[in-house]
């Protein structure tokens, strides 16, 4: 029940913030033009790609997940909400888990808003539906991943910009890993840095029309980690 308690005014203060509704309007924008730009190349240069805008959130969620997170924890423990709350009959982990699922619930909707593209391109072409639903299943946990870690950096400082700075460094290393394990001479390291990395577990899998349950298991993996994280973050609010 508080964890429904503490979702529900997350979820309320999203859609009552400009600066919530700003971030959906970029992401939609910046999918948009990256979509509308792959379909007009579709009718004269190759196969419109069904993966598109999923693939397009895989880089954008590397920036726009810190600014969705960094106020999570950050300010509560700024204004000293977050002291009362602890004062209150409310579990830690009510707390974060409430929050980082008003954050993923926002970042859900946006994506359903999304799937207009795909009815746009259905009633144009001929898509591999099987390819689009793995795609967005797969950027669905992607962006639940980098919530989680997001909603770290919230719960161990009261600076938002230093939250979203040091998550954002955060996921650009994650997502760079990819391209550092294939340029790594050892093969071994090279596959341990593979493995940690975002879009070594999204293009090469659920982009693809291919649903494994590693990266399923990768993804969902992240995000217990980060939640148990910043629930012992919290928890350490109470020994101040």
């Amino acid at each position: 029940m508080s964890t429904w308690i503490v979702f529900r005014r997350e979820i309320a203060h999203y859609f009552t913030s400009p600066f919530a509704y700003l971030i959906g309007f970029a992401i939609l924008l910046v999918t948009g033009l990256f979509f509308t730009q792959d379909l007009v190349a579709s009718f004269n240069t190759k196969p419109a790609d069904a993966a598109v805008v999923p693939n397009t959130l895989s880089i954008l969620m590397v920036v726009f997940a810190p600014l969705l997170t960094m106020r999570l924890l950050a300010e509560e423990k700024r204004e000293g909400i977050l002291e009362l709350m602890l004062t209150a009959p409310v579990p830690d982990g009510s707390i974060v888990i409430g929050k980082f699922l008003g954050a993923w619930a926002y970042f859900s909707i946006i994506l359903i808003i999304t799937l207009t593209y795909q009815i746009i391109l259905a009633a144009i072409t001929q898509p591999d539906f099987g390819n689009t639903i793995s795609a967005y299943l797969g950027i669905w946990l992607y962006g639940g991943a980098t919530l989680g870690v997001g909603l770290v950096f919230s719960a161990f400082t009261e600076n938002q910009i230093v939250a979203a700075f040091f998550s954002m460094v955060t996921l650009i290393v994650l997502w760079l890993a990819d391209q550092a394990g294939q340029v790594i001479g050892s093969v071994e390291i090279a596959r341990i840095v593979r493995q940690i990395s975002l879009q070594g577990h999204f293009s090469t899998s659920f982009s693809a029309g291919i649903i494994r349950a590693e990266d399923i298991v990768f993804f969902s993996g992240i995000i217990v980690v980060m939640l148990f994280i910043a629930i012992r973050a919290v928890e350490s609010n109470r020994w101040r």
